[in-house]
């Protein structure tokens, strides 16, 4: 049986729907750690030995009373994580770990794009909205998304923020939906307090890629930005996505 290791914490998630997604991906053992409880205490070695690897975490944050606070990584989860693709063994990166390890840019190049809780030298604070009905649309031939319908509905969480599609493969698009400040809210509002607030916040439009291979990895490296809640856990074509980007990143399939 293949081994599968999950990271996941940092960011709130329904955890009971979310196993039931881990348990319905295919023939896995799996080991799932939390951030900051044990994941990156524990996850080194595993990290550097599962057959298949998921980021579900958004690690290096701390939240306080209208504050945010980062930290990089410690040296031997980044040394495991870089040991791994160094070795051609790939990972799924999926949803909010667009935004994990801000002080950590190899990460951030690999996946080619950031989501960003503060404004700062790279420009504004990123956007977000949930509960977004969609059309996703297939605009790749790859192992990921073969056998897919050509596009499919979705309800999920969308990002706004720097995206670089010179870094990867786009897999799959986002359409019928803006990605313009205007449908957006800002976190650095929200993380003062103001929720679904767009109040004295810009930015630039962004990319509507929301699936995508990068090309700046040395390991297959699959970013999925589905994945905010039950609603897309339960989608049958976002399983099948994930299951397979799982099965494309750990060499089970060409």
């Amino acid at each position: 049986m293949r081994s599968l290791l999950v990271l996941s914490g940092g960011h709130p998630y329904e955890a009971g729907p979310f196993d039931e997604l881990l348990q319905n991906l295919g023939d896995f053992e799996i080991t799932h750690l939390v951030h900051p409880e044990g994941g990156e205490a524990d996850a080194a070695q595993a990290i550097r030995t599962a057959d298949a690897l998921l980021f579900y975490d958004m690690a290096g944050y701390s939240f306080g009373e209208g504050t945010v606070t980062v930290r990089p990584p410690s040296p031997a989860l980044r040394e495991a994580v870089t040991a791994r693709f160094a070795s051609g063994k790939g990972a799924v990166a999926m949803h909010h770990a667009l935004a994990g390890w801000a002080l950590w840019p190899e990460w951030h190049d690999w996946l080619g794009g950031q989501f960003h809780y503060q404004p700062g030298s790279h420009g504004p604070d990123s956007g977000y909205r949930h509960d977004v009905a969609y059309t996703a649309r297939v605009v790749a031939d790859h192992p990921v998304t073969r056998g897919l319908p050509a596009s499919f509905p979705v309800t999920d969480e969308l990002y706004l923020c720097p995206v670089d599609e010179s870094a990867f493969t786009p897999l799959v698009r986002a359409e019928g939906f803006a990605f313009t400040a205007d449908n957006f809210y800002s976190a650095a509002n929200a993380v003062a307090g103001a929720m679904f607030s767009r109040a004295g916040w810009a930015h630039p439009p962004g990319s509507n890629c929301i699936a995508w291979e990068s090309r700046t990895c040395p390991a297959r490296l699959i970013y999925l930005q589905f994945g905010d809640g039950p609603a897309s856990y339960a989608n049958r074509h976002v399983r099948q996505m994930l299951g397979q980007a799982l099965d494309y990143t750990s060499g089970a399939i060409a």
